[in-house]
């Protein structure tokens, strides 16, 4: 215990503080022990017409993951075949190696977060080399009724941990079949010239012997003369959005400038009256000012719409000079 005492300690998951240290592991422990009090269920709608239920940690839970994920995760290496959730990593670098490939294979994995359970996230602290007490906390700390909870500061790292030895082993494998391959969250993709039953039959072994299913709803294998799109990314020719994106953003900028900004929010139903007029101007000003940006981080060159950035910019400063 002592041991574990010291590390805890050194670990500084409750940050720097004033309080007593033996204090503060009493902390960690009573929120171990009554982890499921700390969340709070949020139910969102998917794009695609589903429900997607977070679980969000309340202040003190998500202040001593965040230093779990300083302290204990980040020393973590991860494979290079995981775009998600690391640092200076996107869905364009998700996407890019799949530009102008002749086959596209988008595999998923069904229920992700759920299928990652209390015994995983163990396994992988036990890397660490932790005191055993150590480690089992630190799961708990983790877990939301023994799964991996969607909403935690933690929960992406550590799937991208947990799922570090499938993507090396199905990466190596591709790599000595001429085929490429990312994983973005829960979606695999792979590319090139090769037998696609083949490709789903190694994934299917592999997932089903860490405890994970293939999705074959979401199973799709898409060819050169199909638009083929990855992590919403045609990569056909070039990295571009779809054509609905940009011609979509288009007209929002063109209604913008032809008729104002107040007036496409009425006439696009957006407009709240319960809320401040400006704030909702400036508010979607802003969020269409960052959808453009995305469009020109894949495509830097595109005219078009560094013209409509300026545009917004112009839009921006007018709403802001208002003030």
């Amino acid at each position: 215990m002592d041991a574990a005492r010291a590390c805890l300690i050194a670990l500084e998951l409750t940050g720097k503080t004033a309080c007593p240290a033996d204090k503060e592991i009493q902390c960690l422990y009573a929120l171990s022990n009554r982890s499921d009090r700390h969340y709070r269920k949020i139910v969102l709608t998917k794009r695609s017409g589903g429900l997607r239920t977070l679980y969000a940690p309340d202040i003190l839970l998500k202040s001593v993951q965040r230093n779990i994920l300083r302290n204990v995760l980040s020393l973590f290496p991860l494979s290079p075949f995981a775009t998600a959730y690391r640092e200076k990593c996107s869905t364009l670098d998700n996407a890019s190696p799949h530009v102008a490939q002749s086959n596209v294979l988008k595999l998923d994995i069904e229920n992700f977060f759920d299928s990652i359970t209390f015994f995983h996230v163990h396994r992988l602290f036990k890397k660490t080399e932790l005191p055993a007490a150590v480690v089992t906390l630190l799961t708990h700390l983790c877990c939301h009724r023994d799964v991996l909870p969607q909403g935690a500061p933690t929960s992406p790292t550590i799937s991208n941990l947990v799922m570090k030895r499938f993507d090396d082993v199905i990466g190596l494998w591709c790599q000595e079949r001429d085929i490429v391959y990312t994983r973005y969250c829960d979606d695999m993709t792979f590319s090139g010239d090769f037998d696609a039953r083949q490709v789903k039959n190694k994934v299917r072994g592999l997932l089903y012997d860490m405890g994970f299913t293939l999705n074959a709803r979401k199973s799709r294998l898409i060819t050169a003369n199909q638009r083929q799109t990855v992590t919403g990314i045609v990569v056909n020719q070039k990295p571009q959005l779809t054509r609905d994106i940009r011609r979509k953003l288009r007209q929002e900028v063109y209604f913008c400038q032809r008729f104002g900004v107040a007036s496409h929010l009425v006439q696009t139903g957006d407009f709240n009256p319960q809320e401040s007029p400006r704030e909702q101007r400036l508010r979607y000003l802003q969020s269409l000012q960052g959808k453009i940006a995305y469009l020109l981080q894949i495509n830097p060159d595109d005219a078009e719409f560094q013209n409509a950035r300026s545009a917004v910019r112009q839009l921006l400063k007018e709403e802001s000079a208002s003030a």
